[in-house]
C-alpha cells in the first residue's frame, strides 16, 4: 500500500479545477498533478498548495497531450489514484449561426480530450487499483446542460451529453478492475469562464448560482465515497428528472429564454 494519494486535475488553472486541486491537497498524503494551458497560473497554484504538486502545461486537444501526461506520471509517480477530467469550455450561438464548426470545437475539448486522456491513463489507474488498498477513481465533470439543453448552447450540451453517456458505460466496464467512474454535474457556477453576472445581479436568480468550492466538495465526495453522480447545487437534479417526466414542459421553459447563461466549468 502506498502512503501517497496521487490526483491529477485538468483545467486546474482556474475555477472548478483550481478549487478541486486546493481541496484535494488537504487529503492525507496527497500529491497533486496540475494540468492546464497556462503555465504561470499553474506554477503559482503549485506554490500555494499545502501538498506537493507538479505542473503539466498542455492543451489537451493536442494529439500528443495524453502521452505527455502519461510520461510525466510514469516518471514521477508510477501510480494514479484519481483522474479528474474537468477542463472544458463553451461558446454560445445558435446552430444556424455557428454550424458544425462550433459543435466540433466543443466535442474536441469537452468530450474527445477527456476520453483520450482516460485511454492513456487507464492502464495506470488499473495497476494502482491492483496494488494499492485505496479507492481509485475517475471523476468526469459534466454539466446539468448534459441533461437539459437550451437555445444557443446546443453544441455545449451535445459534448456534455456525450461525456455523460460514455461515463455511464465506462463505470460498468471498469467495475471488475476496481476503478470507480463518477460524474459531477454543475449547474450555474460563477467562474472565470462563466461569471454569471446577470444571474448574480438578480435577487430572484442569485440563489441558483453555486461556487467552485462546492463543486470541488462534490468531486471529492464522488471520488472518495464512490458516489455515482452529484448535482451542484443538489436541487438541479429536478431539472434532469423533469426532462424525462415532462419533456414538453421543459422544452417550453427553455425555449422561452428562462435561462440564457452558459452552464459548466469553463476551466482550461
Amino acid at each position: 500500500m502506498s502512503d501517497s494519494y496521487i490526483a491529477l486535475v485538468t483545467g486546474a488553472s482556474s475555477g472548478i479545477g483550481e478549487a478541486t486541486a486546493r481541496r484535494l491537497a488537504r487529503q492525507p498524503g496527497a500529491r497533486i498533478v496540475l494540468v492546464a494551458r497556462r503555465q504561470e497560473r499553474l506554477d503559482q497554484l503549485a506554490g500555494e498548495l499545502p501538498a506537493p504538486a507538479t505542473v503539466i502545461a498542455a492543451d489537451l486537444t493536442d494529439r500528443d497531450a495524453p502521452e505527455r501526461v502519461k510520461e510525466h506520471l510514469t516518471r514521477d509517480h508510477d501510480r494514479l489514484h484519481l483522474l479528474v477530467n474537468n477542463a472544458g469550455g463553451a461558446w454560445r450561438g445558435t446552430f444556424a449561426q455557428t454550424g458544425w464548426a462550433n459543435v466540433d470545437r466543443h466535442m474536441r475539448l469537452n468530450f474527445e480530450a477527456p476520453a483520450r486522456l482516460t485511454e492513456a491513463l487507464l492502464p495506470l489507474l488499473r495497476a494502482t487499483a491492483a496494488t494499492d488498498h485505496q479507492r481509485v477513481a475517475i471523476v468526469n465533470v459534466a454539466s446539468t446542460a448534459g441533461r437539459v439543453s437550451r437555445p444557443k448552447s446546443g453544441a455545449y450540451s451535445a459534448s456534455k451529453f456525450a461525456l455523460i453517456g460514455w461515463s455511464d458505460a465506462l463505470y460498468a466496464e471498469e467495475l471488475a478492475n476496481d476503478v470507480h467512474v463518477g460524474l459531477v454535474l454543475p449547474g450555474f457556477v460563477a467562474t472565470e469562464g462563466f461569471p454569471a453576472k446577470e444571474l448574480l445581479a438578480n435577487p430572484l436568480t442569485r440563489r441558483i448560482v453555486s461556487t467552485p468550492e462546492k463543486v470541488a466538495e462534490a468531486v471529492v465526495d464522488v471520488a472518495l465515497n464512490g458516489r455515482a453522480e452529484r448535482y451542484v447545487p443538489r436541487p438541479y437534479w429536478l431539472a434532469a428528472a423533469a426532462r424525462i417526466l415532462a419533456p414538453r414542459l421543459v422544452r417550453r421553459a427553455t425555449a422561452g429564454g428562462a435561462f440564457t447563461t452558459a452552464t459548466g466549468s469553463g476551466d482550461d
